[in-house]
């Protein structure tokens, strides 16, 4: 996946710079944006090991969940800001991260209405899908940006691509898959201790988010990415036997 599409991404940017031929900003935009989150989520996914979540629910959960999320995370954000006339780095965590959010939630609902498994490895995976999406969508917005700042300066696109596309799997995509993990978790066994869990997960993610976005140095952003996918790949691990262990705690009949 990742050598295919670092092979796509070149061939755009060879020909752009070649041919001087702006048809295929489009292109080389989208491709930069959606490279690392896409290989992230294959990588998650095959992570799960013998539950594995149907492509055309990561394609809802991607699509959808990255253009309602952003769509929602923009409004409030935009009435936060005039009501307020400043927008603190804590309310835009909070936002995105709620927003990421919806249509996870939806898909949860679903499966609890159509009486399908519900396993938290499931919810890792879909909320890494609608992270990956929100983070493709506004890497792509940022790009653009850019470009028209730069005045078609195709190299400041691409270091906002690599930037953004290489940070891509520690921010969103890490977040929205634990906050739905854990979500997925308290809807398989409700209990007290799932429940804040789920709480404490959630403030969590808005915490390194916050953080995220208040400091700019180059160590602060890898200490932060060390722990959100070190978080979020011990929760899959520990996630992988959880339908063992409601198995073995079920009291026989």
């Amino acid at each position: 996946m990742l050598v295919v599409g670092l092979i796509l991404y070149l061939a755009v940017l060879r020909t752009l710079v070649r041919t001087q031929n702006p048809n295929f900003v489009p292109a080389l935009i989208l491709l930069g944006a959606t490279l690392a989150p896409l290989t992230f989520l294959t990588f998650a996914q095959a992570r799960t090991g013998r539950w594995q979540v149907p492509s055309s629910v990561l394609v809802t959960s991607a699509f959808f969940g990255g253009v309602i999320g952003t769509v929602v995370a923009g409004t409030l954000e935009y009435d936060t800001l005039r009501g307020l006339g400043t927008l603190p780095m804590l309310f835009v965590a909070l936002i995105e991260e709620s927003a990421k959010l919806i249509v996870p939630v939806v898909l949860l609902f679903t499966a609890l209405a159509q009486h399908r498994r519900r396993l938290p490895s499931d919810g890792l995976v879909i909320g890494v899908a609608a992270g990956m999406g929100f983070a493709a969508l506004e890497t792509m917005g940022y790009a653009f940006t850019a470009l028209l700042s730069s005045h078609g300066n195709i190299g400041a696109v691409e270091q906002t691509l690599f930037i953004r596309g290489l940070t891509a799997p520690a921010g969103h995509t890490a977040w929205t898959g634990l906050t739905a993990g854990a979500l997925w978790a308290l809807l398989a066994s409700p209990s007290v201790g799932r429940l804040f869990g789920f709480l404490g997960t959630f403030l969590g993610v808005v915490v390194l988010h916050t953080l995220w976005d208040t400091f700019s140095g180059s160590l602060v952003f890898v200490v932060l990415a060390i722990v959100s996918i070190g978080w979020l790949f011990w929760e899959l691990r520990r996630y992988r036997t959880f339908g063992d262990r409601l198995v073995v705690q079920r009291p026989s009949s």
